[in-house]
């Protein structure tokens, strides 16, 4: 989809792989320490394992995608992506992560953020691109294991706060054997 096509359908132009500008002046500060505190508090709620209300940060028809990390700038409708799910299907992700049912996360891990260089790119009053840096350390009996990379969120401002409309979480291994080789938690 080209960035004229994203723009007339409402949704914010993505430009893979490029250095993109933070807004500048004192609208876009505040547009940083607005987004700023929404990821930090979506990472907590994640460190805390607290995955109902995670959820429940994203719109209805959002989406969250982990791209293959050979094509991380990928468009994940047409090549691989690790995860690639409507908020229905992360649904079954959430539900299977709280049961028993997933063996790899049962006891779940323990796992920190850190969230750094939180830009945001585009903010038209009602929707905001911004893109920040992590680190997820996830550790488990015997052994810690770490993912970092890019995130990229889609956000619309809803009754003075974010509802998530895309999360893409690029990872910046050349192969998850980087990372300890598996992709059992949630960026």
């Amino acid at each position: 989809m080209s960035n004229a096509e994203s723009e007339a359908d409402g949704r914010l132009p993505v430009v893979g792989g490029a250095v993109r500008r933070s807004l500048p002046g004192e609208d876009g500060l505040a547009t940083r320490l607005e987004c700023e505190r929404f990821i930090h508090d979506e990472a907590a709620l994640l460190d805390a394992w607290a995955l109902d209300e995670w959820y429940d940060l994203f719109s209805d028809d959002s989406a969250y995608v982990v791209p293959s990390t050979d094509d991380i700038y990928g468009d994940p409708d047409l090549h691989l992506a690790l995860i690639n799910e409507t908020k229905d299907e992360l649904a079954g992700r959430v539900q299977r992560l709280k049961s028993t049912w997933a063996h790899i996360e049962n006891p779940h891990s323990r796992t920190r953020r850190i969230i750094s260089n939180v830009r945001p790119l585009t903010d038209d009053g009602e929707r905001v691109l911004v893109e920040a840096n992590f680190v997820v350390y996830r550790s488990r009996p015997y052994k810690t294991t770490t993912h970092a990379g890019l995130l990229e969120y889609h956000l619309r401002r809803v009754d003075g706060d974010f509802l998530i409309d895309l999360k893409v979480a690029r990872l910046v291994h050349e192969t998850l054997r980087d990372s300890g080789g598996v992709l059992s938690i949630l960026l």
